[in-house]
């Protein structure tokens, strides 16, 4: 991040972490933060997870976000077992926490218009997992290591968290890590389609950042479209030819023509969204 991205960082405090957000032109990162606590999340955090994607996709320069760690202390390590006695017992906490909290969150994620790169280093477990599941892309560090033990805590994994994870990986993944709580390292959760790459740990930042760039240089509106249809397609539903005509609108748009253009001119494109 360039010092006058970092120096205009927002933060949006949660009761022992917060949710860092950070803009870079067209590419915003959110960090995930609770030192001392391998970045587990809180309710409060789950809740600016929420706030902020809310945010960001009502605005039309952003192009890629990405969402990381901080601290050096992982990914996410899931929930902030603190909280459970409190916020997570009675069976009315435990619908709302799943239902308006964690859901809210992650859908908040699944709709967010540009596409998402999860940077993961470190333990991406839990909660972290289902943040993880539900991003578009994943680019791991090879010490990474990820699972949803939630056998041992006594619950299932919540119908509605459980469907992305489901959709990225199929119903024999998604037994394994929630029957036995197998926690899968980065090579391995690569081989089994959890992740799109798997890179050196002093190296994953970059190729994380640098995928972003790759997405953000590109067509916006194409990406945009590109989301909608993906996350339409993983829904197993396919399209209606009203739907299909709909899309060919980008032959309307400006960037149509600039890519074509600079195609025959051998140039790189300068994109507008228009």
């Amino acid at each position: 991040m360039s010092a006058e991205s970092a120096s205009n960082a927002a933060a949006v405090a949660g009761t022992t972490g917060k949710i860092a957000v950070e803009r870079d032109g067209a590419i915003a990162t959110l960090t995930i933060s609770n030192p001392g606590k391998r970045n587990c999340l809180t309710v409060a955090m789950w809740q600016s997870l929420q706030d902020a994607f809310r945010g960001l996709s009502g605005d039309d320069e952003l192009r890629c976000v990405v969402i990381r760690g901080g601290s050096g202390e992982g990914f996410a390590a899931g929930a902030d077992i603190a909280e459970f006695d409190t916020v997570r017992m009675t069976r009315a906490q435990v619908e709302s926490f799943h239902e308006q909290v964690v859901f809210g969150a992650l859908s908040a994620i699944a709709e967010c218009p540009v596409p998402v790169v999860a940077l993961i280093e470190g333990a991406c477990v839990g909660g972290g997992l289902e943040i993880a599941s539900v991003c578009d892309l994943r680019i791991a560090g090879r010490s990474a290591q990820f699972g949803v033990p939630v056998n041992m805590l006594g619950f299932p994994l919540a119908p509605a968290e459980m469907q992305w994870l489901y959709r990225l990986v199929g119903p024999a993944v998604t037994a394994e890590l929630v029957f036995e709580g197998a926690i899968l390292g980065a090579d391995e959760a690569f081989t089994k389609g959890l992740l799109t790459r798997v890179v050196d740990d002093t190296a994953v930042a970059d190729a994380a950042f640098a995928c972003a760039r790759r997405i953000a240089s590109g067509a916006p509106l194409a990406a945009r479209a590109n989301k909608r249809q993906l996350r339409h397609l993983m829904t197993g539903a396919s399209f209606t030819r009203e739907e299909r005509h709909a899309s060919y609108a980008f032959a309307d748009t400006e960037d149509y023509r600039i890519g074509v253009q600079a195609f025959r001119d051998k140039k790189k494109p300068v994109f507008k969204g228009r």
